[in-house]
């Protein structure tokens, strides 16, 4: 028996990747490159083909849950941190011995409205969700089934 789907929160500014950038990118697949947060990056080590991501623009107007996607492939090192050129350029990081990785992702669907953040923070059963945590500041995080499931609902599918 495998491991049960797990759920998880990705943040991107619009500004830098939005739902509609994944929305018109081949296959409607990405990378998810250039995160730079020890934690975040342990988070997406942890997840596994299948698992399913709110996608959430982060520094909007309002900030907002805006859909779903899923994991296509594992985490895997991201070629980013070794471009000198690359503003996620790391001098720590090599190819023989990466400290960064990155997880692909395709888009599942686009909420027909996005849920804005106040919105969330006014569910009761979104009280410890990791997102409305004062302070966290993550751009990769776990979700717990219910909330996902409340998510869902509230976004109407």
């Amino acid at each position: 028996m495998g491991a049960a789907r797990r759920y998880w929160l990705m943040k991107s500014e619009p500004s830098a990747f939005s739902i509609e950038d994944l929305q018109k990118a081949p296959g409607q697949r990405t990378c998810w490159d250039g995160v730079r947060n020890y934690q975040a990056r342990n988070y997406m080590r942890e997840m596994k083909i299948g698992d399913q991501i709110l996608f959430y623009h982060s520094n909007a107007d309002p900030p907002a849950v805006v859909g779903v996607a899923e994991v296509v492939r594992e985490a895997y090192p991201d070629p980013t941190a070794f471009d000198r050129k690359d503003k996620h350029f790391d001098p720590k990081s090599s190819p023989a011995k990466p400290t960064w990785d990155m997880v692909d992702i395709k888009l599942v669907r686009k909420f027909a409205a996005p849920l804005p953040l106040d919105l969330l923070r006014r569910q009761p059963g979104l009280k410890r969700m990791e997102l409305l945590r004062r302070g966290s500041r993550l751009s990769v995080q776990p979700v717990r089934s219910e909330e996902w499931s409340r998510i869902l609902s509230l976004a109407g599918t």
